[in-house]
């Protein structure tokens, strides 16, 4: 008979392109393997606290494929599929899986399987387990997209570009301060995931959160100290406390993930924006076709970051609304609804980030489209930049005359030529009208703090200092 490993999955990502490929470790089987894991971990922290003896201990490891902290247990034996199903009656998979992990040791090594823990305690580590598995990829997909990017506004730091507000051109910017930009959003996501990463903790707390039957076990002190033994074993932070109803590390981590999915959720609405036909700034390396238009060339990674990024916000928020108001000390249904909502969240964030640095290591700049589209108005993306010099000159209705006027069909550079206010402003910097007007058209001369800001934003970073 099959394994579940070998069995079809529920969902391979059918209607979930962005995933497909990149979820493998919060699949149904690395839960399970969390929990099997997190159950032997706990067998290994009574041992450390001097309660569980060696040749017990031992024969849990033994029997349940324990592989060290990070590898945790993968050769179980326990099938998914069946413990699934054999959830249902209690709520949970910690229940049937705790008979069957006590079924396969001897008796002196049965009584510390689970011992003292609760349901809670073993689900909930398990996820902090899934959780620093996947965000590390995550945190390692946000590293490859910030060096690609770094590179981008270097090399593209003076190439100005229309920027554009409510979709008109406003002013102009340079390709560069756009990426760099990107960088920020991507670089501040990136220290938040990992901020998370490092402080994912343990839960042991026992049936309410008071680690009673553990004091029970081996006296207050003992108690006091497995929790921070259980989290040592797994490579997971020391809780202060049980927070079974306290919920901030799923809320935080589900914020984390969010703030990672919206950094390049940016990055793809702005591709797919300026790749447009008629835009044609920007160009995936390899766009995706159309079944029925051979001609498309689809910005597909940006299209299915985007899905992304358009569901993130509400599984963040589904988050806030069952996390943060669990009630009582194990709330009924809340806790539930974290389950599946967290998982989707983590595979959304991993496949999300993982397209994100393919795309943006692959971009293509066209720089013939940037500098016609910078053209395009005629001169009129500088309009502020008259407003401002010829102001004090010229009246700023007089200003917009020009600039309607030129909006209407005229030559705006014939017509602030022809101007009396140009003629007078030029005399007062002691030159010409006309190299004034060139000047005050040229939108490389009104790109402001740009360079600085790119400058700022893509500095040599300490790997590249130590190169």
């Amino acid at each position: 008979m099959p394994s579940d490993r070998d069995r079809p999955a529920l969902d391979a990502g059918l209607l979930s392109p962005v995933t497909v490929g990149h979820d493998e470790t919060v699949t149904d089987a690395a839960y399970l393997d969390a929990l099997v894991t997190a159950e032997v971990a706990l067998a290994r922290a009574f041992r450390e606290t001097g309660l569980a003896p060696d040749e017990a201990v031992d024969e849990i490891e033994t029997e349940f494929g324990w592989q060290g902290a990070l590898r945790g247990c993968r050769d179980h034996g326990v099938d998914a599929a069946t413990l699934a199903a054999a959830a249902v009656a209690g709520g949970n998979p910690v229940i049937p899986l705790v008979g069957r992990l006590k079924e396969r040791v001897g008796i002196d090594a049965r009584v510390w399987v689970h011992r003292g823990a609760t349901s809670q305690d073993i689900v909930d580590t398990a996820a902090m387990v899934v959780a620093r598995a996947a965000t590390s990829r995550v945190v390692a997909a946000l590293v490859h997209t910030g060096v690609s990017l770094r590179s981008l506004a270097r090399s593209r730091r003076d190439e100005v570009t229309a920027a554009r507000t409510l979709t008109q051109h406003a002013v102009p910017t340079t390709v560069g301060l756009r990426a760099a930009g990107w960088l920020r959003g991507v670089e501040r996501a990136k220290e938040r995931v990992e901020d998370v990463q490092h402080r994912l903790p343990a839960q042991l707390g026992g049936a309410a959160g008071t680690l009673a039957s553990f004091a029970e076990i081996g006296g207050a002190d003992a108690a006091a100290a497995l929790p921070a033994a259980f989290a040592h074993e797994l490579g997971l932070a020391a809780p202060d406390a049980p927070w079974h109803t306290s919920r901030w590390p799923i809320t935080e981590l589900g914020d984390a993930l969010v703030q990672a999915i919206d950094a390049v959720g940016k990055i793809a609405t702005d591709v797919a924006t300026l790749s447009r036909t008629e835009i044609g700034e920007l160009a995936e390396g390899a766009g995706g076709g159309s079944s029925a238009m051979p001609q498309k060339r689809n910005p597909a990674a940006s299209v299915l970051i985007r899905s992304a990024a358009l569901r993130a916000p509400q599984l963040g928020a589904t988050l806030h609304l069952a996390s943060a108001l669990a009630a009582d000390e194990r709330p009924d249904g809340a806790w539930h609804a974290e389950w599946p909502t967290l998982r989707e969240l983590l595979r959304l964030a991993l496949g999300a980030t993982a397209h994100a640095a393919t795309l943006v290591a692959d971009l293509h700049v066209d720089t013939d489209a940037v500098a016609r589209n910078l053209a395009a108005t005629g001169g009129l993306i500088v309009s502020e930049r008259l407003s401002i010099v010829l102001g004090p000159v010229r009246a700023a209705a007089g200003v917009a005359d020009l600039v309607t006027a030129a909006a209407a069909g005229g030559d705006l550079a014939a017509l602030l030529a022809a101007s009396p206010d140009v003629a007078a402003a030029a005399a007062e910097r002691g030159v010409t009208p006309e190299a004034l007007v060139a000047d005050l058209l040229d939108p490389a001369r009104y790109t402001g703090l740009s360079g600085r800001l790119v400058d700022e934003a893509a500095a040599p970073t300490a790997e590249e200092d130590d190169a």
